[in-house]
């Protein structure tokens, strides 16, 4: 790997030095020595002993409370009276109004990719916090339907483009033994924008006049210019540093996250790390397609491209399936429906009066946070697939029940305000089930189950892939509740039926299995033959660094 031209030869002298003090840890019974006695530093005690990296995630994880902000208060500023004389909307016009932010944020995931390794995850945080303002600005100033409409939307792209760098920079900051961690984090940050969303529509319901929905609209606005701001004194990505040849640097911002000194045998290991990632890229590019490498900016598009044609192939296209299976899966829960449209659902089982519906929706917020910590403390300890068809069952007797009380006294509700409230109660189970289950692990299992060559690219079509059914869900709850009332729920039922089954003959358990094992399991070698070509890169990169030697001048 070729270092950029304005390297002084003080930094190489002093980088040097610092290769030829690890050397004696290089060895594989030393090396193995000192992984051994290294101290283990996961979950709670992980942060704790890595406090700038906690402070750093934290700060980044206001692009998850974005997320879940702007998800959240929509449902209940579309209830609010102000609103709903100055935008009347039919439930058609009311579900595009509410998905196109979902539609949005499809398009944002996708074009966000190529601004992340342009400019680098930190300033393409920047650029997304910066069309986020534009986008909250316009939506709390909107004059009109269509005002509406194209304001979410250029929100929407924003938030898309956050729900993938924020948890992309989380990973490539953090330990590896916290990495997991950081995503419960960020999933915690989405609950908890949605939340303080919930809250705030409730406590707006007695402010009169435009400011019941403007205000809520808008305050989503601080939290952008603090990350947008804050964001820009953190450090840079060491992995995308290394990408770009800036080898120093990543070293510098690995012993500024570590607290270590440059020369210290963590700070170097983590580093030759990374560098082994960034080769091993290369050359399966070179091995796949050496007509490419070296054609600029158009064999690097064609490189994109065919990357993506590959995830079609055999022993790849099984785990795309199951990977976009499980997104569809999440969002046909019905879970974002209760996000979205909670008012209406609450007003739907017999709760009258705007206030009191969105007292109920409150209550869902914080279910939906709480219950997310049990899967940062047990999800490695109860695994996988077992939570997921457990709380598939838990969920569709939920909704059937919930469609057999809606159904017999719907037509009745004055009458029958205890039934109402069973049915409140049973939306709460439905919700603590997703929390704790199918709201991470469906971004947990697509991130196991491919191989590191074509993960990337693979987990943009399973993101989009939820993106796409998000707005779908969005766009049909509201027609579905008004035409076919109680079937809307029994319609969810359904699909969490198939889930359960679908997660019992295709998912596989993924806790404790390497990605030597998903080859097993799914068929094909890529995950062998990576490990094979990371290895020898790895000792390639330590024996040059035993040699006191570094690619290139």
């Amino acid at each position: 790997m070729n270092y950029n031209d304005h390297q002084t030869s003080n930094n190489t002298v002093i980088m040097n030095n610092n290769i030829k003090e690890c050397n004696s840890y290089t060895s594989d019974e030393d090396a193995e020595r000192f992984r051994e006695t290294r101290p283990a530093k996961n979950g709670l005690s992980g942060f704790i002993k890595n406090p700038y990296v906690f402070f750093t995630a934290i700060f980044a994880s206001i692009g998850g409370i974005l997320f879940g902000y702007d998800q959240g208060v929509i449902s209940g500023v579309q209830e609010m009276e102000d609103f709903v004389n100055r935008f009347p909307m039919n439930s058609t016009q009311t579900g595009f109004m509410v998905s196109i932010l979902e539609l949005g944020a499809w398009a944002g995931s996708w074009i966000i990719g190529y601004f992340a390794d342009r400019i680098g995850r930190k300033y393409s945080i920047v650029l997304s916090t910066v069309v986020f303002l534009l986008g909250s600005a316009l939506q709390g100033g909107s004059q009109s339907v269509s005002f509406l409409l194209g304001s979410r939307f250029v929100t929407g792209m924003a938030v898309g483009a956050l729900s993938l760098l924020v948890p992309l920079y989380q990973s490539e900051i953090a330990p590896p033994d916290i990495r997991g961690s950081l995503i419960s984090l960020q999933q915690l940050a989405v609950t908890f924008g949605i939340l303080i969303s919930f809250w705030i529509d409730y406590g707006f319901t007695y402010v009169n006049g435009q400011a019941s929905w403007r205000v809520p609209l808008c305050i989503q606005i601080a939290f952008a210019l603090i990350l947008g701001i804050g964001i820009i004194f953190f450090p840079f990505s060491p992995r995308w540093l290394m990408g770009k040849g800036r080898e120093e640097e990543a070293l510098q911002v690995i012993s500024k996250l570590r607290r270590l000194p440059q020369d210290h045998p963590l700070v170097l290991e983590e580093w030759k790390d990374i560098k082994a990632t960034v080769e091993f890229d290369r050359i399966v590019e070179r091995q796949q397609y050496p007509q490419y490498v070296d054609q600029g900016g158009k064999g690097r598009m064609m490189i994109e491209l065919m990357g993506y044609r590959d995830l079609f192939r055999k022993g790849i296209v099984n785990r795309l399936f199951i990977g976009s299976a499980i997104m569809f899966f999440q969002q046909f829960t019905g879970m974002n429906a209760m996000v979205y449209y909670a008012p209406k659902i609450f007003q739907s089982v017999g709760l009258t009066g705007s206030s009191i519906s969105l007292l109920a929706t409150g209550v869902v917020g914080i279910i939906n946070f709480v219950m997310t910590f049990p899967t940062v403390f047990f999800l490695d300890v109860l695994g996988r697939k077992t939570v997921l068809m457990v709380a598939s069952v838990v969920m569709a007797i939920c909704m059937i029940i919930v469609a057999a009380i809606t159904g017999s006294f719907q037509d009745d509700w004055p009458n029958h305000t205890a039934e109402g409230w069973v049915c409140v109660a049973f939306i709460y189970v439905f919700i603590a089930n997703f929390a704790y289950a199918w709201g991470p692990i469906g971004w947990v299992i697509p991130a196991e189950i491919f191989p590191l060559r074509c993960r990337a690219k693979a987990m943009s079509v399973t993101t989009s892939a939820n993106w796409m059914c998000n707005f779908i869900i969005g766009l049909i709850v509201p027609v579905m509740l008004e035409n076919i009332t109680y079937g809307t729920y029994i319609f969810f039922a359904c699909f969490l039926i198939i889930s359960f089954f679908f997660v019992w003959f295709f998912v596989p358990e993924t806790k404790g299995r390497s990605l030597e094992d998903m080859d097993e399991i799914f068929g094909g070698q890529s995950a062998v033959h990576d490990a094979q070509i990371m290895n020898e890169v790895q000792n390639r990169i330590n024996q040059e660094h035993m040699n006191g030697t570094r690619k290139g001048a």
